[in-house]
């Protein structure tokens, strides 16, 4: 069985090369992280939603034309990667350019599945051509089953969204983080994360000319896809201590969300997070913010109702000001 649809998107043949290609450009359409060696035999790795991520290899390139790579998900004995092929050919037409995209390989069973997936990652990637923005992915917004590192996942999704909205002007703008502007929040993230992935046995490369979007979720995607290969049993050393890896998947949920709401506060944007998501970080907070760590880590705990959205409960328990977005 093969899935095959063609679409057109307004955009030259190498933009939609880059849009097909392109970790950034994936990630705004199709991949909560992405990570591509894009040659012949070159490996890549797209967490497509929370808890899901398919793999595979390039077997044919030709740039602006014509891509062919093998397509398996992690940890699926079904269809494990480089058990079926995706080709996608590209034609230049009046107006942009023709996206055929067809996936061989399939029982029935699994050709149905990937068609309402492919389905639907083609109209977003039609609608970020059209617009520019696909916008939030409600398939991604709230993951089932979900775990912490599933979480972590959905709240990386989040995170770049704002992320992407920042401008050079913002930089200086006063977060949340009482000793934090944008630039200095955005450099404890990258640090907790890079922090994060050391025990993990991976080494985060620091890309500090890079846009805050391109540089925090290539460090998270280095991170959580180390995080999924070691899984979350016994303990990390995370050089100050020993914890148990759980408690350093929380740390990696809460960094993400709440710094995500910290940087929507201080620059105005909008923060999309569904309550699936923030119930269970918020769980994952009451599992880790002890009393002790009030007064140094955390502030005191904001007082709000309990029949407050429980995003705003997750912020007022980390000691912030819940009032104003």
């Amino acid at each position: 069985m093969s899935f095959n649809k063609t679409v057109f998107i307004p955009v030259d043949p190498d933009v939609a090369f880059a849009l097909i290609t392109e970790p950034e450009r994936l990630r705004r359409w199709k991949a909560v992280a992405a990570r591509v060696d894009l040659r012949i035999g070159g490996e890549y790795r797209l967490t497509v939603t929370p808890g899901h991520s398919a793999m595979g290899t390039f077997t044919e390139i030709e740039p602006g034309k014509r891509i062919v790579y093998t397509w398996g998900w992690e940890g699926d004995g079904q269809l494990p990667p480089g058990a079926s092929t995706v080709t996608v050919n590209l034609e230049a037409v009046d107006g942009g350019t023709t996206v055929q995209l067809i996936h061989e390989g399939l029982t029935p069973e699994q050709e149905a599945g990937h068609a309402e997936g492919w389905n639907h990652f083609l109209e977003r990637l039609v609608l970020l051509a059209t617009s520019g923005d696909a916008g939030p992915d409600g398939w991604v917004a709230a993951p089932g089953p979900i775990n912490e590192l599933a979480s972590a996942e959905a709240a990386l999704a989040v995170a770049q969204r704002v992320l992407r909205g920042l401008r050079d002007s913002d930089m200086e703008s006063r977060t949340p983080c009482e000793d934090f502007t944008v630039s200095g929040l955005l450099e404890h993230l990258f640090g907790s994360i890079a922090s994060i992935a050391k025990p993990l046995g991976v080494a985060v490369a620091d890309q500090p000319a890079a846009s805050p979007e391109v540089r925090i979720a290539d460090a998270a995607q280095v991170t959580l896809e180390a995080f999924r290969a070691r899984g979350t049993e016994g303990s990390l050393d995370m050089g100050f201590a020993e914890l148990p890896a759980t408690l350093v998947a929380n740390i990696l949920n809460l960094e993400l969300l709440v710094h995500a709401w910290d940087l929507a506060a201080s620059t105005g944007q909008e923060l999309a997070v569904s309550p699936v998501l923030s119930e269970y970080v918020l769980g994952l907070a009451r599992n880790t913010i002890s009393p002790s760590m009030r007064g140094t880590s955390f502030a005191a705990e904001t007082l709000v109702d309990e029949s407050t959205a429980s995003l705003e409960r997750l912020i007022a328990f980390t000691g912030r000001e819940v009032a104003g977005i």
